[in-house]
């Protein structure tokens, strides 16, 4: 009992990181569930055509945000001045200013990428979700300020009591016209109440428009290397639908969606957990400093692996039967793009708790040539092996683009004393038995995605 209360009310790194872990797991896995509800229910209203309008969407979106991104949240994770509203103001002057001009972009680029996916739809569609780009530049940094002191209860109760309500006004919308603007009308509104909440419920002083030039330059040092981690990240996340999306049909393009969505929760789930709870552990525990902050690391990774591989394994096995017992038969070949994704992802699991320890040390360059490393091969691996063998020939090409950029993972690593060889080979091994078991089972149903071939 007393360890037990030590983990749900302690102020120790351990407790803190475990209760956000916990808490952060809860929350993605409440999401996803949501999203899958919200799949299963849309997919009976909708066509699959709206699912690849709307991934068209997400691509041009993302695609601002990554080709702006400053860094600001990580720069307050990881600053000494992360708790000075001096410094929180500024980076939230920041956030504003670039809102203001990503939504005005998304207004003048709306027709001509519209011409370029040839889909008309898109010059009506984007001005309108432009707007969360306004919105999500208004947060407030009360939130990073949770993120950064590992306090996520209210963020997770934030997250999902706002995507419920979003998934419901979208499931109406979509019941009464059949359209697209039912996807439209969910983000917006699960973005508007965020922003409200996060104003209202969580703890922390209202900013206010302020520009300290110290903090400025600081924010500005360490962002400029995020800048252009992210725009090499947008590759990373994107890269596939940027080079997809062109030659398949919108019809296509929403059934590989479906299989990634559910082919991604492994990888999505473990960047999230990465991502908010590494900074802050490397910031207070830097594995340079002593043995025991290196084995407390390694622990950490060890479950962390252990879990997210289990998670990958279930997906890349089941992922055919999930498909047909989830979705209508229109979605069936949705089944072995699971398959194929989740394999690929093995090698990316494996490095996904390194990045950010350069981070924390504040080394946004080191982490700006992996990201940039990475985007390269996996634009690379998409191009050729589309070209040369089709859908699947994109999908395996990325993979081997994640296996060849592992030496520089290793290097950053090794840089900030972060390298596990034992966890690396641990899981490399289990990886490859992972892959093997797959292949045997499934080998029939990759080939079949040949129906959706590159022309």
């Amino acid at each position: 009992m007393s360890r037990l209360q030590q983990i749900t009310q302690g102020q120790s790194l351990g407790a803190r990181a475990l209760r956000s872990g916990g808490l952060t797991i809860l929350g993605y896995g409440g999401s996803q569930a949501l999203r899958l509800a919200s799949n299963l229910i849309l997919t009976r209203l909708l066509f699959p055509e709206a699912f690849g309008l709307m991934s068209l969407v997400w691509v041009f979106m993302q695609g601002l945000n990554n080709l702006s991104d400053m860094g600001v949240s990580q720069s307050i994770l990881q600053s000494k001045r992360g708790e000075d509203p001096a410094f929180l103001n500024t980076a939230w002057t920041l956030q504003v200013l670039r809102g203001v001009i990503l939504m005005g972009l998304t207004w003048a680029l709306a027709a001509p990428v519209a011409a370029f996916y040839e889909a008309p739809e898109l010059a009506q569609i984007l001005p309108v979700v432009g707007v969360t780009l306004l919105i999500s530049g208004v947060f407030p940094t009360k939130k990073d300020s949770a993120n950064r002191r590992l306090t996520f209860g209210r963020i997770t109760l934030i997250d999902l009591s706002a995507q419920l309500i979003g998934l419901i006004a979208g499931v109406l919308v979509a019941w009464q016209t059949g359209s697209v603007w039912a996807l439209v009308t969910s983000a917006m509104v699960s973005q508007l109440l965020q922003l409200f909440c996060y104003q209202i419920f969580l703890p922390g002083a209202r900013n206010a428009l302020r520009w300290e030039r110290p903090a400025a330059r600081e924010l500005i040092h360490f962002g400029k290397w995020i800048f252009f981690s992210t725009a090499a990240g947008f590759l990373l996340s994107q890269g596939d639908k940027i080079v997809l999306g062109k030659f398949l049909s919108l019809g296509a393009l929403g059934i590989y969606n479906i299989g990634y969505f559910l082919a991604s929760f492994p990888w999505l789930l473990g960047g999230m957990v990465a991502g908010r709870l590494l900074i802050p552990i490397y910031r207070e525990k830097p594995p340079a400093a002593s043995a025991e902050n290196r084995a407390h690391l390694h622990k950490m990774r060890l479950l962390l692996s252990a879990g997210l591989f289990t998670l990958l394994t279930g997906f890349a096995v089941l992922g055919p039967w999930l498909v047909q017992t989830l979705y209508d038969p229109r979605y069936e070949l949705a089944g072995g793009v699971v398959v194929l994704l989740a394999l690929l992802q093995i090698p990316q699991m494996i490095a996904l708790t390194y990045d950010q320890a350069a981070l924390a040390a504040g080394d946004s360059r080191g982490f700006f040539v992996l990201t940039a490393t990475r985007a390269a091969l996996v634009m690379t691996g998409l191009i050729v092996g589309g070209t040369e063998f089709g859908l699947t020939g994109a999908l395996l090409g990325q993979g081997l683009a994640a296996a060849l950029s592992y030496p520089v993972v290793v290097w950053l690593a090794r840089k900030h004393a972060a390298w596990d060889a034992r966890h690396d080979a641990l899981f490399w091994v289990v990886g490859l038995c992972v892959g093997a078991l797959v292949w045997i089972l499934h080998q029939k149903t990759i080939f079949a995605l040949s129906a959706l071939n590159l022309p």
